[in-house]
């Protein structure tokens, strides 16, 4: 099957250069079947599938680096997003630019996730790296026993032996918990005979967690750790989509063993680029650094083209049949504001406190789920650190991306429970954003709108979106049970 490469290290990093491109001015007189706006992961994602699959595309971004809301920064690029206007520069014992590669979203991927199968089947893997995160914690504060100080993060039990050792539960519970992995673990959609009498769409999952026995405590990591709900809303709907999310879990806990989650060296910006590339080679056409100043509409008011300006600010016009964009290209019109997410990304000198690798070192990558119970609020808060060991900083210093849903006036007060997670915090990058979610699915004038990016710290709700939008652009699904052979071309 396609290749899929845990455990390396590339000996450099990938080439960050425009890819497909032409001079822009002849690019631009030209009309296409797509233009996609912002080289964010799921427009890079629609770009490539469409261009493999015959399509004329022409994407453009007005930054000049591929990736959009996932890009990966340099230093320089770090501080020109977050200082402008040159006050302030890195400190020289950071290194150089090309130690860093730092995300703007907190991301892993699901090792036996919809994004790993769309990798596989574009063969896009081909191209990238991976690690396994070492390790995933959820917040719940603990009390000092006479031998112990008090505890507020530990180790999410994956397996049924790490639930006999877990500190989450007492002894009485463990053997509940263990019953109710098995359960997942044996959960087949379509064999009734599996179910142990639960109805998907009937019983809700306070009742499947009822059935169990499972205290309070239990449930809260669950949901929250495992499944990964981003709130308690999910305890009183249907328990099918819930059940899938802990067998997700679980299933890729053993694709690489220890972890759920793998990550991409040199950062989750190699994701869209790598996606880039395979529309390139598909005759994708790139531009970077280009302004999007508006769309043209044909009098039955499906679009028709895009404007842009070149160097002199003469206005140009590239004739297509549908667009596909980020909301920040889209306009009022076409989205709406449904909240504000806050993140912050933390420069450190040593790894979070407290958390392991297999080997019980220090861990070098890791994720903390503080859910929204244990600390008072209606959103989980997330944390997620990565560091030199994936190339993405420079030697001994580590990356921490803290985000939550905004909740109150002070968005960045709320990120203190975690902040007093990860020890000395060198320098933060703070940035608050709005929720923007398209007004409709985009077949009525053919401009396809993505969502933002959520606080969650997977790509699992970013593949079911893109999933929606292809079957809704191109009336199929897209099969990813079929992968190609690893010497297919």
């Amino acid at each position: 099957r396609a290749c899929f490469r845990v455990g390396g290290r590339p000996q450099s990093p990938p080439a960050r250069r425009r890819r497909g491109r032409r001079p822009q001015s002849a690019a631009m007189d030209e009309e296409y079947d797509v233009i996609v706006c912002g080289t964010g992961l799921k427009e890079c994602i629609l770009s490539g599938l469409l261009s493999v699959h015959g399509k004329k595309v022409l994407h453009l971004d007005r930054n000049n680096y591929y990736g959009g809301a996932c890009a990966s920064l340099n230093l320089t690029n770090l501080w020109e997003k977050f200082r402008p206007g040159g006050a302030t520069q890195p400190p020289k014992d950071w290194g150089a630019n090309r130690d860093w590669n730092v995300d703007l979203i907190p991301k892993f991927i699901m090792a036996s996730g919809d994004l790993v199968k769309i990798l596989l089947k574009t063969r896009v893997s081909r191209y990238l790296e991976w690690k396994s995160c070492e390790g995933t914690y959820v917040y719940q504060f603990q009390e000092a026993g006479f031998f112990s100080g008090a505890k507020y993060i530990h180790k999410v039990p994956a397996t049924a032996q790490d639930g006999l050792k877990s500190p989450l539960m007492g002894m009485l519970e463990k053997p509940r918990f263990i019953n109710f992995a098995k359960f997942i673990m044996e959960w087949e959609d379509d064999k009734p005979e599996t179910h142990q009498g639960i109805n998907p769409k009937g019983h809700t999952m306070k009742q499947v967690y009822d059935k169990f026995g499972l205290q309070e405590g239990t449930i809260d990591f669950i949901g929250h750790a495992v499944a990964l709900q981003i709130n308690d809303e999910y305890l009183n709907k249907a328990c099918g989509p819930t059940i899938q999310k802990c067998k997700l879990y679980l299933n890729s806990v053993m694709t690489y063993g220890g972890s759920p989650f793998i990550y991409p060296i040199y950062g989750l910006g190699g994701l869209p680029e790598g996606f880039s590339r395979l529309a390139a080679i598909h005759r994708g056409t790139y531009m970077l650094h280009k302004p999007v100043d508006g769309f043209e509409f044909d009098a039955e008011g499906k679009v028709c083209g895009v404007k842009s300006h070149d160097e002199n600010g003469q206005t140009e016009v590239a004739k297509c049949k549908m667009v596909i964009c980020d909301p920040s290209y889209a306009g009022d019109a076409k989205t709406q504001v449904c909240g504000r997410i806050v993140r912050s990304i933390c420069i450190l000198g040593e790894p979070i406190p407290h958390t392991k690798n297999k080997d019980g070192g220090p861990a070098t990558s890791c994720q903390i789920i503080l859910p929204q119970k244990q600390v008072g609020r209606k959103n989980d808060i997330y944390v997620m650190m990565v560091s030199h060991a994936h190339n993405i900083a420079a030697k001994d210093k580590y990356v921490a991306i803290v985000s939550t849903v905004v909740e109150t006036s002070n968005p960045e007060a709320e990120l203190e429970p975690a902040y007093k997670l990860l020890g000395k915090i060198l320098d933060r990058f703070v940035d608050v954003s709005e929720i923007r979610l398209p007004v409709d699915d985009g077949s009525k004038d053919s401009v396809y709108v993505t969502a933002t990016y959520d606080p969650t710290s997977h790509f699992e709700d970013t593949c079911a979106e893109v999933l929606k939008l292809w079957k809704t652009i191109t009336g199929e699904d897209l099969d990813l049970t079929v992968l190609p052979d690893e010497d297919e071309g």
